[in-house]
C-alpha cells in the first residue's frame, strides 16, 4: 500500500513573473531568485500578457527598454487587467525621470536601478510579494467583519475555535423536541462534504443562522463566508456585487472591485432569496457554477475560484421550474441537497426559549438588565401564529423591551396583532379594536366576538378569574366553561 504523495512545498512559494528582452538578463535574475520563489521568465509584452492570462502572479519585475513598448506602459495595462499583481520596474540612471513620471498611473511599487546588486533586488522582491499577501488577507478580514453579525465582530481577534463555537449547531435555539433537530443532524452531515446545499423556508426562520453553522462545520471553516441577498439588487448591481468589476467598466466604476466569490476563494458564498433572480441573471450564475471561473464586469479574461456554494430561499423553486420562472439546470446545479427550515408555527416548543434569547439579548442591548416576562406573556407567545416567524418575535420583543418601565414585560406592551391575533378579528391595522369578522354564520361571528372579549379580558387582568367573572357578569364555573369551550383554559398557567 502507497502512502499518499505529500505536498511540494515549493508550490506554495510566490510566483514572479520577469520580463526581459534581453535573454542573459533574464537568466541573471532566475538564478537570484529561484531558490525563495517559482519564476515564469518572458522576453516581449506580448509573451508577458500570455503568462499572466494562464498563471496567478504574485508579483512582476518588468525591464524600461523594450522593443514595441516601454515597461511604464506595459505595466499600466498589468494593473487595469491584474490590479493584484504587484507591480517593479527595473531600469537604467537614465530613464529615471519616465519612470517616476509614470509610479502614479502604472501603480509601480518600487524600481530598481542597474546594475542591481543580488541582496537588494532578492529583498525587494520579498517584500512586494509580503505586501501582496497581506492585501490578500486584509480584503478578506475586512470582507468577514463586513458581512458576519454582530457576534462575530466583537470576536473579531478571537481564534477560529471561538468562532466556531459561537455558530455551531447549538446556536440555532430550539427546544429538545423541536423538529428543527433533524434538520440539524443532516446539515451537519453535509457539512463535511462540498455539495451544493438549497435551505427552503419562510423569511425570518432562520436560513442564514443554518448556512453559517455548515460552514463553520466544514473544511472550509477558517476561510471566508460571505453572504448576498439576492433580491435586494438591480442584476448589474448583483453582478457588480457577486463577479467583481473593473475599474472604468462603466460609470461610477472608479477603482477595480474585487466580487464576493472571489473574495470567499477557499470559503464559502451564501446567496440569499435565490429564486428571485431573474433568468438573464440566472444563466450568468449557472456558468460561474459550472466553469468554477468568474468574469468581473470589464475584464478580458475568467477568474478561477473555489467556492462552495449554499443557497436559499423562501419560494417554491420546483414549481418555478415547472411555470418556466426559473432555469431547470440552475436549480439542479444549487440542490445538490436541499434541507427545509419549518415555520416557528409548526415549532411550538421553541417559541419560548427563542424568546428567552431574545429577551435576553434586548436586554443587554437596550441598557435594561434583568427584565423578565410577566406570567401572562408566554401565554400570548404561544397562542399567536407569528408570520413573521422569528424575525417578527425578535421585533416584538425589542418592542416590548423599550416600553416597559420597570423589569417586568407585561403583555400589554405587545403589538394589537400579538394580543388578538389568536382569532384573527382584530390587527394592528385597526388598533386592536373589536370588530366582527367579515364571513361565517351570525352564530360563528357571535363565537369569534365572544373569544375576543374573554381573551382581552384575561389578559387585562392577568388571568384572575374572580376578577374576570366578576366584570363579565358570570359565575367562576361559566367563566372556566367559556375558556374551555374556546381553547383559553389553561394559557394563564403557561
Amino acid at each position: 500500500m502507497s502512502l499518499p504523495a505529500l505536498p511540494d512545498p515549493y508550490d506554495s512559494l510566490p510566483l514572479v513573473l520577469v520580463v526581459d528582452d534581453e535573454t542573459r538578463s533574464l537568466d541573471s535574475i532566475r538564478r537570484n531568485l529561484e531558490e525563495d520563489f517559482r519564476i515564469l521568465t518572458a522576453s516581449s509584452a506580448d509573451e508577458a500578457r500570455g503568462l499572466l492570462e494562464r498563471h496567478e502572479v504574485s508579483v512582476i519585475l518588468c525591464d524600461q527598454r523594450m522593443p514595441g513598448t516601454s515597461g511604464v506602459k506595459f505595466l499600466k495595462e498589468v494593473r487595469e487587467l491584474w490590479p493584484d499583481t504587484v507591480r517593479i520596474i527595473i531600469s537604467g540612471y537614465t530613464d529615471s525621470q519616465d519612470i517616476i513620471a509614470g509610479i502614479n498611473d502604472a501603480g509601480i511599487y518600487q524600481y530598481v536601478l542597474k546594475p542591481w546588486v543580488p541582496d537588494h533586488l532578492l529583498s525587494t522582491v520579498a517584500k512586494a510579494a509580503e505586501a501582496r499577501s497581506l492585501q490578500i488577507q486584509t480584503q478578506r478580514l475586512n470582507l468577514e467583519l463586513r458581512t458576519s453579525t454582530p457576534v462575530l465582530r466583537k470576536r473579531g481577534s478571537e481564534s477560529l475555535a471561538s468562532a466556531r463555537a459561537a455558530f455551531d449547531f447549538d446556536s440555532l435555539v430550539r427546544a429538545s423536541s423541536s423538529p428543527l433537530n433533524a434538520v440539524c443532524e443532516i446539515a451537519a452531515r453535509l457539512a463535511r462534504y462540498d455539495l451544493s446545499v438549497l435551505i427552503t423556508g419562510e423569511s425570518g426562520t432562520g436560513k442564514e443562522l443554518l448556512a453559517r453553522a455548515m460552514h463553520y462545520a466544514s473544511p472550509r471553516c477558517a476561510r471566508a463566508f460571505v453572504m448576498e441577498n439576492c433580491a435586494a439588487m438591480t442584476d448589474t448591481l448583483l453582478e457588480s456585487e457577486l463577479f467583481g468589476h473593473k475599474r472604468g467598466s462603466f460609470t461610477g466604476a472608479f477603482e477595480d472591485h474585487l466580487g464576493l466569490f472571489q473574495r470567499a476563494d477557499g470559503g464559502t458564498i451564501f446567496l440569499d432569496e435565490i429564486g428571485d433572480t431573474s433568468p438573464a441573471f440566472q444563466v450568468k450564475l449557472l456558468r460561474v457554477l459550472q466553469e468554477g471561473e468568474v468574469r468581473p464586469v470589464g475584464a478580458s479574461r475568467p477568474v478561477l475560484v473555489n467556492v462552495r456554494v449554499i443557497a436559499a430561499t423562501h419560494r417554491d423553486l420546483e414549481q418555478d421550474v415547472r411555470s418556466g420562472r426559473f432555469r431547470e439546470d440552475l436549480y439542479y446545479r444549487i440542490a445538490g441537497s436541499t434541507l427545509c427550515v419549518p415555520p416557528l408555527r409548526e415549532r411550538s416548543a421553541d417559541i419560548l426559549p427563542i424568546a428567552d434569547m431574545l429577551l435576553a439579548r434586548a436586554a443587554q442591548e437596550l441598557g435594561r438588565p434583568q427584565v423578565r416576562f410577566a406570567k401572562d406573556v408566554q401565554a400570548n407567545l404561544l397562542a399567536y401564529a407569528w408570520p413573521g416567524n422569528i424575525r417578527e418575535l425578535k421585533n416584538e420583543i425589542y418592542r416590548a423591551v423599550a416600553l416597559s418601565d420597570g423589569q417586568v414585560v407585561a403583555a400589554s406592551a405587545f403589538s394589537a396583532r400579538v394580543l388578538y391575533g389568536q382569532s384573527g378579528v382584530a390587527t394592528a391595522s385597526n388598533h386592536g379594536k373589536q370588530t366582527p369578522p367579515q364571513s361565517g354564520s351570525l352564530q360563528e361571528r357571535i363565537d369569534a366576538m365572544e373569544a375576543v372579549i374573554l381573551r382581552e379580558t384575561m389578559l387585562r387582568l392577568h388571568w384572575n378569574k374572580t376578577h374576570a367573572a366578576k366584570e363579565l357578569g358570570l359565575s367562576r364555573v361559566g367563566l372556566r366553561q367559556k375558556l374551555a369551550r374556546f381553547g383559553l383554559e389553561g394559557q394563564g398557567d403557561a
